[in-house]
C-alpha cells in the first residue's frame, strides 16, 4: 500500500507534498486516516459540500478546505499521536481553567 511509505506516515515539517492517488472518497479518507499523527490535513475540491464531507471524516486536529488557512480563533493542536490539548481560541483558553463539579442529594 502506498500509504505505508515513510513520507505518508510521519509528521514532516516543512515544505512537504505528499500526493497518493485513490480511487474513490472512501479511500481518500481511508489513506488520510492510515497514520498514528493526526495534526493536520488538506481537502482540496471544487466542490464545497463534498470538501465539508470529506474533512468531517478526517481525524486530524485541523483540516483545510482548498487553501491553507488561519484564524486566531480557531482551535490548534492534534489527534492520535499528534498530542492532545489544543492552543488559540476558547478551546486553547480552557485549559488554563480549573472546572469544577458539586454534585450532591438534597432529599425533600
Amino acid at each position: 500500500m502506498q500509504s505505508a511509505m515513510r513520507i505518508a506516515q510521519e509528521e514532516i515539517f516543512g515544505p512537504v507534498l505528499c500526493i497518493l492517488p485513490y480511487e474513490s472518497e472512501e479511500e481518500a479518507v481511508a489513506i488520510a486516516n492510515d497514520t498514528v499523527f493526526g495534526l493536520g490535513g488538506h481537502v482540496q475540491s471544487a466542490d464545497l459540500e463534498r470538501a465539508r464531507r470529506v474533512a468531517r471524516q478526517i481525524r486530524s486536529g485541523q483540516v483545510h478546505i482548498n487553501h491553507p488557512a488561519w484564524d486566531a480563533h480557531a482551535a490548534f493542536g492534534g489527534y492520535k499521536q499528534s498530542g492532545n490539548g489544543r492552543e488559540y481560541g476558547v478551546f486553547g483558553m480552557e485549559e488554563c481553567l480549573e472546572t469544577k463539579a458539586i454534585l450532591g442529594f438534597f432529599p425533600g
